[in-house]
């Protein structure tokens, strides 16, 4: 397909401190967006002014929450080229949240083809500052006017680009981390392998109180037995216990996250143990009573790798590593964000150019 392109009049004014970008507030001048309608496929791509998009207030995505998105990056190198990390992974988990919420598939050539067309067009927006990015979303939403519980026949794909720095402020200082015991965000059979946004409303009230608390993550656990650990609310999680890195085994109710598989990839080329497993939260409480748990973190587009430093679960406040980034925290980070920038070799083929 033709991708059409109409550049903006009025141009913004890009950041001028980059190293206070935050993360996910400053948008491009551009956004790319495809429609598709029953019987016509998907159809009239184009890159056009970053802008409202025309809703209809019946628009199935409304009030039926028939939605998706990904979340992944672009990378300025030091001799100014622009890369993505693992671009193909994100549109094939695109493809695999299409199919659970009823989504027609998409071309996952034709997508990646057609964002290295679109951050070409704004790459004066991909920042250079250590530790920045251009944050890349790509999202799908129901937009057939009608009310009643049944899949749309027409939708909307739509790309924004955001210049980001770190997901959390405080940077890879850990993070602190509330175990919720009382609500429960998704279960097996449920959408939780699946990136929409629905399971992200179900986890707000938990992070609210979770925040008023001074905690920046819920910890998860299932939602049947309420005993095995999950994921945090944006990323997902490993440990390290008595040697062994343990993160929860991808059942069906966890998100198969990308850098989640990188870290295993990684953790496994430089032959340490590492498992996929239900992981109870016991014995996770046992490990700090032993002193053989060594570390923990989170993964996630967003923060890449977040050291956790403390837990806190009822009544009891557990710190991890002396609130220290770990050994293996620090190395997974400086390999991975070594990659994505293109300091260091990449081994893996993870890395797609782009311009």
């Amino acid at each position: 397909m033709e991708i059409k392109i109409q550049l903006t009049d009025h141009p913004k004014q890009k950041p001028t401190d980059q190293t206070k970008l935050g993360f996910g507030h400053c948008f491009t001048d551009h956004m790319f967006l495809m429609d598709y309608h029953e019987g016509q496929g998907w159809h009239d791509p184009r890159i056009v002014p970053y802008g409202p998009i025309p809703m209809d207030p019946s628009s199935s995505c409304f009030h039926y929450a028939q939605e998706i998105f990904e979340g992944m990056k672009a990378y300025r190198t030091a001799e100014g080229k622009i890369q993505f990390f693992r671009p193909q992974e994100n549109f094939k988990r695109l493809n695999n949240s299409c199919q659970r919420l009823v989504i027609p598939q998409m071309d996952e050539g034709f997508l990646l083809e057609a964002l290295k067309k679109f951050v070409t067009i704004e790459k004066d927006w991909v920042p250079s500052a250590p530790g920045t990015s251009l944050y890349i979303r790509p999202f799908i939403i129901a937009n057939q006017d009608f009310l009643g519980v049944h899949p749309s026949i027409s939708y909307i794909y739509c790309v924004i680009l955001s210049p980001s720095g770190a997901y959390y402020a405080s940077g890879l200082n850990p993070v602190k981390i509330y175990v919720e015991t009382k609500y429960v965000r998704v279960s097996k059979g449920g959408m939780g392998m699946v990136k929409t946004g629905g399971n992200y409303a179900a986890s707000l009230l938990a992070q609210e109180e979770a925040e008023k608390q001074g905690y920046s993550q819920v910890l998860w656990l299932d939602g049947v037995e309420r005993k095995y650990v999950e994921e945090v609310g944006s990323m997902n999680v490993f440990f390290k216990i008595n040697g062994e890195i343990i993160t929860p085994a991808l059942t069906g109710s966890i998100l198969p996250g990308i850098t989640r598989k990188s870290v295993i990839e990684m953790l496994k080329s430089w032959g340490m143990p590492v498992s996929e497993r239900r992981l109870p939260l016991q014995e996770l409480l046992d490990a700090v009573e032993a002193g053989t748990l060594e570390e923990a973190w989170g993964t996630g587009t967003a923060c890449v790798i977040s050291p956790i430093g403390e837990l806190k679960c009822g009544d009891k406040h557990v710190t991890i590593n002396n609130n220290e980034i770990g050994p293996v925290s620090q190395k997974l980070y400086d390999t991975l964000t070594g990659i994505q920038w293109g300091v260091i070799p990449d081994p893996f083929g993870w890395i797609e150019p782009c311009c």
